[in-house]
């Protein structure tokens, strides 16, 4: 094992008082604040008190059967790791009606600038009864509530995995994080309905050969849940020198996602549907979920290279990819029932190839 080696060397970022009340009031400009100047003069004072002592996790307590019982946890992760438990329990529990989770990776929304629908979502509405008529219970993750919904957010990655996978707890630790104003991650609600899960669809249109930021957002932030850390006090919180020497005495990489089954409907108007669909299957499979084969892995394209303006009516036209949207719902819904009788059958036999050779 070689020695531990921290690499430090980055430019600092720390603001000034009067750097970080300008920042801090700049989300006061309406109008309407302009009468309570002296208060948001006092918050301001109070959110630089947190900001200056750098109080991550303002709230904390001890936790039992953990590495180091007498470290502080935050009452934010306990709270979110005991829906992950309770998740699990769920998802193991034989009597309990199997659960599918659909994700709507678009990010477009006719509650926001677009002003309509996408056609992710309508794909989602067409697969959903699906599950139900499978005998499914189903969640939907909107993940264009992160567009036009107020305070939702997921708040990017900080890569703590490539410093040493110990270092990256499962659930994340890393937010919220009160001093720098990272609050209201949505990530620990997300994490137990994957956890919960015995299949998951996603549902996504390609934006720029790649999948939309939210999306993007969600994916990055899942590394935890393959390899990740179920005890932040072995690391001491974020204490990078422990979680190194931890990984170079071996590490086991727990999958905490593995075995669950996943389908893909991915959709473009010009290009990359399918670098698309092969990246999210690749990562899916890193992750050791498992696809619902050949019919459970769609991509396509809806209105080719048409006008954006008519592309809803595009779809309503194209019933071989509705078609093909369902059998990726009825190939996924196969996968979990077979596997949970424990049969290894084809998830797309009696499906009907829409676009056969």
């Amino acid at each position: 094992m070689t020695d531990v080696d921290v690499r430090k060397g980055m430019p600092p970022v720390r603001l000034s008082r009067e750097a970080f009340e300008r920042r801090y009031k700049s989300q006061f400009v309406d109008p309407v604040f302009a009468p309570l100047q002296r208060e948001l003069d006092t918050i301001v004072g109070a959110a630089w008190d947190a900001y200056s002592h750098s109080r991550k996790a303002p709230v904390t307590r001890k936790g039992a059967g953990f590495a180091d019982p007498d470290y502080d946890l935050a009452v934010d992760w306990l709270a979110a790791r005991a829906a992950i438990l309770e998740a699990q329990r769920q998802h193991d529990d034989a009597d309990v009606t199997p659960r599918i989770l659909i994700i709507n990776g678009s990010a477009r929304s006719e509650h926001t600038c677009p002003g309509e629908m996408s056609k992710t979502w309508r794909m989602v509405k067409l697969a959903e009864p699906v599950f139900a008529e499978m005998g499914y219970e189903v969640d939907i993750l909107d993940l264009s509530r992160l567009t036009s919904e107020f305070g939702r957010t997921i708040h990017p990655c900080k890569s703590c995995v490539s410093t040493a996978m110990p270092l990256c707890h499962w659930p994340c630790s890393c937010y919220p994080n009160y001093s720098l104003g990272q609050t209201g991650d949505w990530m620990n609600e997300i994490y137990p309905l994957w956890v919960v899960a015995h299949g998951i669809l996603i549902v996504t249109p390609v934006n720029w050969y790649h999948v939309p930021g939210g999306l993007k957002a969600m994916m990055d932030r899942l590394v935890c849940a393959d390899g990740g850390n179920p005890d932040p006090t072995s690391t001491h919180g974020k204490k990078a020198d422990e979680a190194k020497a931890m990984e170079l005495k071996g590490w086991p990489y727990p999958r905490h996602l593995a075995g669950r089954h996943f389908g893909l409907v991915v959709h473009g108007d010009s290009v990359g549907a399918e670098s698309v669909r092969r990246t999210l299957s690749d990562w899916l499979t890193d992750m050791h979920l498992i696809s619902a084969g050949r019919f459970g892995e769609l991509d396509g394209y809806v209105g080719y290279m048409e006008q954006y303006a008519n592309s809803h009516r595009d779809l309503d036209e194209d019933r071989a990819f509705q078609q093909e949207v369902l059998n990726v719902a009825r190939a996924l819904g196969n996968a979990v029932r077979l596997a949970r009788s424990g049969r290894f059958d084809e998830p797309g036999d009696g499906l009907e190839d829409q676009n056969p050779k």
